[in-house]
């Protein structure tokens, strides 16, 4: 007969598996939750500017942009998602349902499927535009719009697996030590389809630098103009290979420790580095605008814009109401004046 745990909270399967969680907070953890804050803050303000810039800015109005968009605003689902983390992690992680724990655990897996997937769906774009050698793929806003519900769906739907039934709930023996009812042929499975996804954009990447090196190499004998156009797609490509790179950087480590985690290593101690591999991730989210804004002089001259704009509104605002306060002390005063010469003129015979 199967028993399933449904009704158990997390301290159970905590107890199941050589799995650990901190018994109660310390400073130190106090100190590290709002550092986590601050970050997530700074990584949700940072990317709503990127995804506003693309939005308000015509020059933004084209398909790699709209997707790039889509990749900030998977960053800011990511902090949104860490700070749901961070707020039922430590010693509420035993307290919590099943069911709030699929949950917080699904919410960090969509952020990162959703960046994933995105970056997949750019190197397709630019492979598309360097081989027909333009600057912007002849992408229409309804495909684009069709890519990104594609791209979030998918998400959801590889995040929520566990939640429709492939978890270790009803199988304790298979439950795996990083994340305590999630079954290790899931997170096998999870790890390897996201590395070799990861693979494949880095190869598309590959073939993109050979065939424009390759096109730069025959075209050497040409105008200067000529290959200042050829080179023209070579900016946006730059900004997202920086950004591939990036994503490789933070998040591999992260898929290797769930693989090795899958594979049931018990001599590898992952736990120790679980949480070295998420602020990995987390850094991920945070090093993204900031690459946006370097790689691309427009768009940081616009978010310039955006950010000088708001300062000016803050200033108005404070003259505003200086202007009105030292109106409001004029008129007191006045009025003051009025009734003390009213009194004198009643005192005189």
């Amino acid at each position: 007969m199967v028993t399933c745990h449904y009704n158990k909270t997390m301290n159970f399967f905590y107890n199941l598996t050589t799995s650990s969680a901190v018994q109660e907070w310390s400073v130190r953890h106090y100190l590290g939750l709002g550092f986590g804050i601050v970050c997530c803050l700074f990584i949700f303000l940072c990317n709503t500017m990127i995804v506003i810039a693309v939005i308000r800015n015509r020059r933004f109005h084209f398909p790699f942009f709209y997707l790039l968009a889509n990749l900030a605003s998977a960053d800011i689902f990511a902090s949104l998602a860490y700070v749901f983390l961070m707020f039922n992690t430590g010693p509420v992680s035993r307290t919590l349902t099943v069911h709030r724990y699929l949950l917080r655990e699904a919410l960090l897996n969509v952020s990162f499927c959703a960046s994933l997937y995105s970056l997949l769906v750019i190197a397709i774009e630019r492979y598309l535009s360097v081989i027909k050698m333009r600057l912007h793929s002849s992408l229409s806003k309804r495909r684009v719009t069709l890519l990104v519900l594609v791209i979030w769906g998918t998400a959801v739907f590889m995040a929520t697996i566990p939640n429709m039934g492939w978890n270790c709930i009803c199988d304790i023996s298979t439950c795996s030590s990083l994340a305590p009812i999630y079954s290790r042929s899931f997170l096998i499975f999870w790890a390897l389809f996201n590395l070799f996804t990861l693979g494949f954009v880095v190869i598309i990447y590959l073939r993109i630098y050979i065939y424009v090196r390759k096109k730069t190499l025959n075209l050497m004998s040409h105008t200067t103009g000529s290959i200042k156009r050829n080179k023209m797609p070579m900016k946006l490509i730059k900004t997202i290979v920086t950004i591939l790179g990036a994503f490789v950087f933070c998040w591999t480590p992260g898929l290797v420790v769930v693989l090795l985690d899958g594979l049931c290593c018990s001599s590898c101690h992952l736990l120790s580095v679980k949480i070295w591999v998420l602020l990995l991730a987390l850094t991920n989210s945070l090093m993204n605008p900031i690459i946006y804004s370097y790689k691309d002089p427009d768009m940081w001259h616009v978010i310039k814009q955006m950010l000088c704009i708001a300062c000016s509104n803050k200033i108005e605002v404070e003259q505003d109401t200086l202007r009105s306060t030292s109106h409001r002390q004029s008129v007191v005063s006045e009025n003051t004046d009025l009734s003390i010469n009213h009194s004198q003129l009643q005192v005189k015979p």
